[in-house]
């Protein structure tokens, strides 16, 4: 029965924690950079309350491409 326990609260754990990390990794906002100047073009928010913008950047972003 102790080993039972222990798996349900293993598992219940790694869920936990895998539901957090998603929550957290789709809240990150997207920054679309120019290929050819290398400069910021316009920012993405994904996460309601979150204003960043080229001149604001965010600590941590997801970078995209574009012409």
């Amino acid at each position: 029965m102790k080993t039972f326990l222990l798996q349900v609260v293993v598992v219940v754990s790694v869920l936990v924690l895998l539901m957090f990390t998603l929550r957290n990794a789709l809240d990150i906002p997207d920054v679309m950079i120019s290929n050819s100047t290398g400069e910021c073009v316009k920012v993405i928010n994904y996460k309601e309350g979150n204003k960043y913008s080229c001149t604001d950047m965010p600590s941590k972003y997801n970078v995209v491409w574009v012409k």
